[in-house]
């Protein structure tokens, strides 16, 4: 998998106060990522952007919600969240990497 592909891939670590809860309790990173991709590629993608070792990934796919403003209707786009689980003494500081 080129570079290229790699930031493709992984859009933005999602932050959310779940996100914190899972983070904290079972060492998981959550992130947004592209809707094409699939687990091994965000696995490896993980792995060379952070230099950390992936034990497991989960995903699912988000619905957007519809918004309406005054008379018109419209819909958000829909994305997709991967769950990251890390091995045991490895971690993610995403306040160092925004640098």
């Amino acid at each position: 998998m080129n570079d290229h592909r790699i930031f493709q891939l992984i859009k933005s670590p999602h932050i959310s106060e779940k996100a914190a809860i899972v983070g904290d309790k079972a060492n998981q990173h959550v992130f947004k990522v592209s809707t094409d991709a699939r687990k091994d590629e965000i696995r490896s993608a993980v792995e060379k952007i952070f230099n950390v070792k992936v034990s497991k990934v989960r995903t699912c796919n988000v619905k957007g919600k519809s918004k309406r403003q005054g008379v018109r209707m419209g819909k958000r786009s829909d994305w997709k969240k991967a769950y990251v689980s890390l091995e045991q003494g490895h971690e993610i500081d995403l306040a160092a990497v925004g640098g």
